[in-house]
Protein backbone atom coordinates (compact mmCIF):
# COMPACT_ATOMS: atom_id res chain seq x y z
CA UNK A 1 0.00 0.00 0.00
CA UNK A 2 1.12 3.56 -0.68
CA UNK A 3 -0.36 7.03 -0.55
CA UNK A 4 -1.66 6.80 -4.10
CA UNK A 5 -3.30 3.40 -3.68
CA UNK A 6 -5.08 2.80 -0.40
CA UNK A 7 -5.81 -0.72 0.71
CA UNK A 8 -9.41 -1.80 0.23
CA UNK A 9 -9.88 -1.46 3.99
CA UNK A 10 -8.71 2.16 4.12
CA UNK A 11 -10.47 3.00 0.85
CA UNK A 12 -13.71 1.91 2.51
CA UNK A 13 -12.97 4.17 5.48
CA UNK A 14 -12.15 7.04 3.13
CA UNK A 15 -15.49 6.68 1.36
CA UNK A 16 -17.28 7.82 4.53
CA UNK A 17 -15.23 11.02 4.94
CA UNK A 18 -17.03 14.03 3.51
CA UNK A 19 -15.26 16.42 1.15
CA UNK A 20 -13.76 19.36 3.00
CA UNK A 21 -13.58 17.48 6.30
CA UNK A 22 -11.28 18.43 9.14
CA UNK A 23 -9.89 15.01 9.98
CA UNK A 24 -8.05 13.46 12.91
CA UNK A 25 -6.68 10.04 11.94
CA UNK A 26 -5.59 8.25 15.10
CA UNK A 27 -2.93 5.58 14.68
CA UNK A 28 -2.30 6.92 11.20
CA UNK A 29 0.17 4.33 9.80
CA UNK A 30 2.49 6.49 7.66
CA UNK A 31 -0.37 9.01 7.30
CA UNK A 32 -1.57 7.06 4.26
CA UNK A 33 -5.23 7.95 4.70
CA UNK A 34 -4.96 11.72 5.30
CA UNK A 35 -2.24 12.24 2.68
CA UNK A 36 -4.24 10.31 0.08
CA UNK A 37 -7.31 12.45 0.67
CA UNK A 38 -5.35 15.69 0.95
CA UNK A 39 -3.58 14.99 -2.35
CA UNK A 40 -7.04 14.90 -3.96
CA UNK A 41 -8.04 18.20 -2.30
CA UNK A 42 -10.68 16.42 -0.22
CA UNK A 43 -9.58 17.72 3.20
CA UNK A 44 -9.45 21.18 4.73
CA UNK A 45 -7.21 20.07 7.60
CA UNK A 46 -5.85 16.77 8.90
CA UNK A 47 -4.01 15.54 11.97
CA UNK A 48 -2.11 12.25 11.73
CA UNK A 49 -1.82 11.05 15.31
CA UNK A 50 0.74 8.49 16.48
CA UNK A 51 1.67 7.37 19.98
CA UNK A 52 5.03 5.77 19.05
CA UNK A 53 8.04 7.73 17.78
CA UNK A 54 8.85 5.45 14.81
CA UNK A 55 5.42 5.61 13.13
CA UNK A 56 5.23 9.32 13.97
CA UNK A 57 8.47 9.94 12.08
CA UNK A 58 7.23 7.83 9.17
CA UNK A 59 4.09 9.96 9.01
CA UNK A 60 6.20 13.14 9.03
CA UNK A 61 8.32 11.80 6.18
CA UNK A 62 5.29 10.85 4.08
CA UNK A 63 3.70 14.26 4.58
CA UNK A 64 6.95 15.99 3.61
CA UNK A 65 7.44 13.72 0.59
CA UNK A 66 3.99 14.62 -0.68
CA UNK A 67 4.51 18.32 0.15
CA UNK A 68 1.23 18.34 2.06
CA UNK A 69 2.39 20.02 5.25
CA UNK A 70 0.01 22.93 4.65
CA UNK A 71 -2.91 20.52 5.15
CA UNK A 72 -1.67 17.46 7.07
CA UNK A 73 0.25 17.62 10.34
CA UNK A 74 1.73 14.65 12.20
CA UNK A 75 1.49 14.82 15.98
CA UNK A 76 2.94 12.57 18.66
CA UNK A 77 0.50 11.78 21.44
CA UNK A 78 -1.77 9.22 23.06
CA UNK A 79 -5.13 8.72 21.36
CA UNK A 80 -7.26 11.83 20.99
CA UNK A 81 -4.78 13.92 23.00
CA UNK A 82 -3.31 15.06 19.67
CA UNK A 83 -6.50 17.04 18.94
CA UNK A 84 -6.54 20.73 19.90
CA UNK A 85 -9.65 22.98 20.05
CA UNK A 86 -8.33 25.24 17.30
CA UNK A 87 -8.17 22.25 14.91
CA UNK A 88 -11.99 22.28 14.74
CA UNK A 89 -11.98 18.57 13.94
CA UNK A 90 -15.29 17.30 12.56
CA UNK A 91 -14.26 13.73 11.66
CA UNK A 92 -12.23 11.16 13.59
CA UNK A 93 -10.96 7.89 12.13
CA UNK A 94 -9.49 5.09 14.26
CA UNK A 95 -8.50 2.03 12.24
CA UNK A 96 -6.67 -1.26 12.66
CA UNK A 97 -6.95 -1.61 16.44
CA UNK A 98 -8.86 -3.93 18.72
CA UNK A 99 -12.35 -2.86 19.67
CA UNK A 100 -11.49 -2.62 23.37
CA UNK A 101 -8.59 -0.25 22.62
CA UNK A 102 -10.78 1.91 20.39
CA UNK A 103 -13.32 2.15 23.21
CA UNK A 104 -10.56 3.13 25.66
CA UNK A 105 -9.37 5.86 23.29
CA UNK A 106 -12.89 7.23 22.85
CA UNK A 107 -13.67 7.06 26.56
CA UNK A 108 -10.51 8.95 27.51
CA UNK A 109 -11.14 11.44 24.73
CA UNK A 110 -14.64 12.04 26.06
CA UNK A 111 -13.29 12.72 29.56
CA UNK A 112 -10.67 15.09 28.11
CA UNK A 113 -13.23 17.03 26.08
CA UNK A 114 -11.87 15.88 22.73
CA UNK A 115 -15.35 14.91 21.51
CA UNK A 116 -16.97 18.20 22.49
CA UNK A 117 -17.35 19.20 18.83
CA UNK A 118 -19.44 16.03 18.28
CA UNK A 119 -17.36 14.78 15.35
CA UNK A 120 -18.34 11.97 13.01
CA UNK A 121 -16.62 8.74 14.12
CA UNK A 122 -15.42 6.27 11.50
CA UNK A 123 -14.07 3.21 13.29
CA UNK A 124 -12.48 0.04 11.96
CA UNK A 125 -11.89 -2.42 14.80
CA UNK A 126 -10.02 -5.62 14.00
CA UNK A 127 -11.95 -7.51 16.69
CA UNK A 128 -14.68 -6.88 19.28
CA UNK A 129 -16.91 -4.81 17.03
CA UNK A 130 -19.74 -5.36 19.50
CA UNK A 131 -17.86 -3.43 22.20
CA UNK A 132 -17.48 -0.47 19.84
CA UNK A 133 -21.17 -0.48 18.90
CA UNK A 134 -22.15 -0.69 22.55
CA UNK A 135 -20.00 2.31 23.51
CA UNK A 136 -21.41 4.37 20.65
CA UNK A 137 -24.97 3.53 21.63
CA UNK A 138 -24.31 4.43 25.25
CA UNK A 139 -22.85 7.82 24.33
CA UNK A 140 -25.45 9.31 21.97
CA UNK A 141 -23.79 8.17 18.75
CA UNK A 142 -26.09 6.77 16.09
CA UNK A 143 -24.64 4.14 13.78
CA UNK A 144 -25.56 5.50 10.35
CA UNK A 145 -23.64 3.14 8.08
CA UNK A 146 -21.33 0.14 8.04
CA UNK A 147 -19.08 -1.75 5.67
CA UNK A 148 -17.60 -5.24 5.51
CA UNK A 149 -14.38 -5.96 3.63
CA UNK A 150 -12.20 -8.97 2.97
CA UNK A 151 -8.50 -8.26 2.52
CA UNK A 152 -5.66 -10.77 2.41
CA UNK A 153 -7.87 -13.47 3.87
CA UNK A 154 -9.12 -11.39 6.79
CA UNK A 155 -12.51 -9.83 7.46
CA UNK A 156 -12.87 -6.21 8.52
CA UNK A 157 -15.83 -4.08 9.54
CA UNK A 158 -16.17 -0.31 9.36
CA UNK A 159 -18.63 1.45 11.68
CA UNK A 160 -19.79 5.02 10.94
CA UNK A 161 -21.50 7.01 13.68
CA UNK A 162 -22.87 10.55 14.04
CA UNK A 163 -23.72 12.28 17.31
CA UNK A 164 -27.38 12.84 18.19
CA UNK A 165 -28.51 15.13 21.01
CA UNK A 166 -31.56 12.91 21.52
CA UNK A 167 -30.54 9.45 20.38
CA UNK A 168 -33.48 7.23 19.46
CA UNK A 169 -31.47 4.24 18.25
CA UNK A 170 -31.55 1.31 20.67
CA UNK A 171 -29.38 -1.66 19.81
CA UNK A 172 -30.22 -5.27 20.60
CA UNK A 173 -27.62 -7.93 21.35
CA UNK A 174 -28.05 -9.09 17.75
CA UNK A 175 -27.35 -5.56 16.49
CA UNK A 176 -24.23 -5.30 18.64
CA UNK A 177 -22.80 -8.57 17.41
CA UNK A 178 -23.75 -8.57 13.73
CA UNK A 179 -24.27 -4.90 12.93
CA UNK A 180 -27.27 -3.05 11.58
CA UNK A 181 -26.55 -2.94 7.85
CA UNK A 182 -23.94 -5.59 7.08
CA UNK A 183 -26.19 -8.55 6.35
CA UNK A 184 -28.25 -6.64 3.80
CA UNK A 185 -25.44 -4.61 2.22
CA UNK A 186 -22.75 -7.29 2.07
CA UNK A 187 -24.56 -10.66 2.03
CA UNK A 188 -21.67 -12.69 0.60
CA UNK A 189 -18.99 -11.29 2.91
CA UNK A 190 -21.40 -11.53 5.84
CA UNK A 191 -22.07 -15.22 5.14
CA UNK A 192 -18.37 -15.98 4.65
CA UNK A 193 -17.33 -14.29 7.88
CA UNK A 194 -19.99 -15.83 10.05
CA UNK A 195 -19.64 -19.30 8.54
CA UNK A 196 -16.00 -19.14 9.63
CA UNK A 197 -16.96 -17.80 13.06
CA UNK A 198 -19.50 -20.62 13.42
CA UNK A 199 -16.79 -23.21 12.79
CA UNK A 200 -14.53 -21.55 15.36
CA UNK A 201 -17.36 -21.36 17.88
CA UNK A 202 -18.26 -25.02 17.38
CA UNK A 203 -14.62 -26.03 17.84
CA UNK A 204 -14.25 -24.08 21.09
CA UNK A 205 -17.59 -25.37 22.34
CA UNK A 206 -16.51 -28.94 21.63
CA UNK A 207 -13.30 -28.43 23.59
CA UNK A 208 -15.20 -26.94 26.52
CA UNK A 209 -17.73 -29.75 26.59
CA UNK A 210 -15.00 -32.40 26.57
CA UNK A 211 -12.89 -30.76 29.27
CA UNK A 212 -12.44 -32.69 32.51
CA UNK A 213 -13.29 -29.57 34.48
CA UNK A 214 -16.25 -28.03 32.68
CA UNK A 215 -16.82 -24.29 32.82
CA UNK A 216 -20.61 -24.34 32.61
CA UNK A 217 -21.04 -20.57 32.32
CA UNK A 218 -18.64 -20.43 29.38
CA UNK A 219 -20.36 -23.41 27.76
CA UNK A 220 -23.69 -21.60 28.01
CA UNK A 221 -22.20 -18.46 26.42
CA UNK A 222 -20.77 -20.39 23.50
CA UNK A 223 -24.00 -22.31 22.99
CA UNK A 224 -25.87 -19.02 22.87
CA UNK A 225 -23.33 -17.59 20.43
CA UNK A 226 -23.63 -20.66 18.21
CA UNK A 227 -27.41 -20.36 18.16
CA UNK A 228 -27.23 -16.64 17.36
CA UNK A 229 -24.86 -17.22 14.43
CA UNK A 230 -26.96 -20.08 13.10
CA UNK A 231 -30.04 -17.84 13.19
CA UNK A 232 -28.25 -15.20 11.10
CA UNK A 233 -27.08 -17.77 8.56
CA UNK A 234 -30.45 -19.49 8.21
Amino acid sequence: MNVNHLSERLASVASFIEDGARLADIGSDHAYLPTNLASQNKLTKAIAGEVVAGPFQSAQQEIARQELGHIVEARLGDGLAVILPEDQIDTITICGMGGALIVDILAQGLVDGKLASKPRLILQPNVAEDKVRQWLNQHNYEIVDEAMITEKGKFYEVIVADYRDNLQQKLTQTDLLFGLFNKEKYPTVFQDKWQLELKRTEYVLGQLEQAKQRDESKIVRYRELKAAIQAQLA
